[in-house]
């Protein structure tokens, strides 16, 4: 049975350990997670790819034969992670606070939270002598807020992570995420010739170039076929830097590109899209590309999926498919062929915020609904 004054005490216990990435560093909260899952008598591993970035992988062994209960695999995954606190908190960012309702503190919704989720319902599950046929895992994982180069990847890659389905623990208010935009992230390096101020027809300037660069890339119109779920493509310039001194003709200029482009939107293209708009003001350039993630969506009529909301609703709770135009780890599961979707329990608009929250009755009626999704994914 899922007992709410626990799960607010295990939500405490896990914002109380610092763990904002930069400058990332899960080892604290990582042994917390593996103890508390020896403890349970699941089976723990620790894997680490980076220092100080431990990875948890916690099973709850099916009684199939060995090859099918680890092929049909459920996997819940988590991170451990948070972004910086920051300053200007009204409470305290460790989770001490506990007001109308709601627990304060970074990483409630982002993911600590959900985190406590998945171990409350795992402790559940055990204490109910509940005997799954699939293996359940838990996979707490590093990482997740600069890439997931320490974290999700490396696991996938080495297919230490080889389940049937992944739930990705990281969403709000139960929607239940089964789209999302790709991701380019590049920088482009734009290069010109020095020259005094007052004399600056005898340069070139490549401030003034990248920003006529931005304004033909922010003009540009996408062409891509409308989404139920997901909003239109996006570019966003995120940095800028150039020039030496006032009097100076700038000689570079490097800004970074945030864009978000649609399913079945090619990626090359998109990247073809932008090197052309670059050269139609300049030939003269790098091209850097800082991370590139595919889009992903998964069926609405998913059985695992409707499985989900369907247990959801038994419970009372409104959960509702959604598309994400940001990026969650869901999209890594395509390229090794493994079926995944998101959901969550944290507070909308509160996610990388000052005063962080997340609702006490929404994490509580999450983990509920979490149980109940485990159990009958069982018996699919």
């Amino acid at each position: 049975m899922i007992k709410k004054d626990r799960l607010i005490r295990l939500t405490q216990k896990v914002l109380a350990i610092d763990s904002q990435n930069p400058p990332g560093n899960e080892a604290a909260i990582a042994d917390f997670v593996a103890k508390d899952m020896k403890a349970l008598g699941l089976e723990v591993k620790v894997l680490t790819y980076k220092k100080n970035r431990p990875n948890v992988i916690a099973t709850l062994k099916g009684s199939l034969a060995r090859a099918q209960a680890s092929k049909e695999a459920l996997l819940l995954t988590p991170h451990t992670d948070v972004v910086p606190i920051g300053t200007g908190w009204k409470f305290d960012p460790f989770g001490k606070d506990i007001k109308s309702g709601r627990i304060y503190g970074r990483g409630t919704s982002d993911d600590k939270g959900n985190l406590a989720c998945a171990m409350e319902a795992l402790r559940s599950l055990v204490e109910d002598g509940f005997k799954p046929r699939k293996d359940i895992i838990l996979a707490a994982t590093s990482d997740e807020e600069t890439g997931s180069h320490a974290g999700i990847k490396p696991l996938l890659e080495k297919k230490v992570l080889k389940p049937g389905l992944a739930l990705v623990l990281d969403s709000v208010d139960f929607d239940t995420v089964i789209a999302q935009k790709g991701l380019l992230h590049t920088r482009v390096r734009v290069f010109g010739k020095k020259a005094h101020g007052a004399t600056n027809w005898r340069g070139i300037n490549a401030i003034e170039q990248a920003a006529q660069i931005i304004r033909r890339l922010k003009k540009h119109e996408w062409s891509f076929k409308k989404h139920e779920l997901l909003n239109h493509p996006t570019v966003n310039i995120g940095t800028i830097k150039g020039g030496d001194k006032v009097n100076m003709v700038a000689d570079l200029c490097e800004f970074s590109i945030d864009i978000r482009y649609m399913p079945r939107m090619s990626p090359d293209k998109v990247i073809n899209v932008v090197k052309k708009t670059v050269e139609s003001v300049t030939t003269d350039y790098e091209f850097i590309i800082d991370d590139l993630q595919l889009p992903y969506e998964v069926d609405a009529k998913n059985t695992y999926v409707a499985t989900f909301l369907n247990a959801a609703h038994k419970l009372g709770q409104n959960a509702r498919l959604k598309g994400s135009d940001g990026a969650t780890v869901i999209s890594f599961f395509q390229h090794h062929d493994i079926q995944a979707f998101a959901t969550g329990f944290g507070k909308s608009g509160t996610l990388h915020a000052n005063d962080e929250y997340a609702e006490i009755k929404t994490l509580y009626n999450g983990t509920r609904v979490l149980e109940q999704f485990i159990r009958d994914y069982d018996k699919i």
